[in-house]
């Protein structure tokens, strides 16, 4: 196992993004220091110099490693912390597949359940132009959607045991009523959100 990160940058909202390395963080039994940092303020506290230093892309989650380096992007962190562990598959099929759903998980999934309930929560929704919530339901409904077919035929979205990928899709999944979305629609995706969340480790999401 490496040795835990000797420090994490998070977010002073509840990311879904944050979340998930610090789920995975309690699932390995790994702990380090965190320090949250306000993403609010104005200006907010990752687009200072300070923290720009550490990330230039100026967003958390960013984990700071042993040897000083840092290492941003939460599915990026994701595989370094399970890189050779089981929840990472060794085989390189089932390997790709556990990329794929991280892909996905970022391309289609996080860009319009997340953005959508932060928009009903922090951010201005009504500010938005004509048919943005309209177009980030459709595309979360559909990311849903995805995920319930394979649901349906799998206990988990690979090696029929939890990895990295599952860990990525919960995040925001488990929260998507935030936005609106119901889960009462997708009984697979609800039968695997309490699949996760009777993990001895699991870590819920602090709000």
């Amino acid at each position: 196992m490496r040795p835990p990160p000797t420090r994490l940058f998070i977010s002073s909202i509840p990311s879904g993004n944050c979340y998930k390395v610090q789920l995975q963080l309690s699932l390995q039994g790994m702990r380090c220091p965190v320090t949250v940092m306000d993403i609010l303020a104005d200006p907010p506290e990752t687009r200072r110099p300070e923290f720009l230093s550490r990330n230039p892309n100026g967003r958390v989650p960013v984990m700071q490693l042993t040897d000083g380096s840092n290492l941003a992007e939460s599915n990026a962190i994701l595989f370094y912390l399970s890189a050779g562990t089981p929840f990472f598959p060794r085989h390189p099929l089932l390997a790709a597949q556990t990329l794929q759903w991280m892909f996905f998980e970022q391309y289609n999934h996080e860009p319009n359940i997340a953005v959508l309930r932060f928009l009903y929560r922090w951010g201005n929704l009504e500010g938005q132009p004509a048919g943005t919530e309209a177009r980030l339901r459709a595309g979360g409904l559909h990311a849903l959607g995805v995920m319930e077919q394979h649901l349906t035929r799998n206990d988990y979205f690979v090696a029929n045991r939890l990895t990295v990928a599952d860990v990525a899709l919960f995040a925001y999944t488990h929260i998507a009523p935030d936005a609106g979305f119901s889960l009462r629609y997708y009984p697979a995706i609800c039968k695997w959100i309490d699949r996760v969340s009777s993990h001895d480790r699991f870590l819920k999401i602090e709000d």
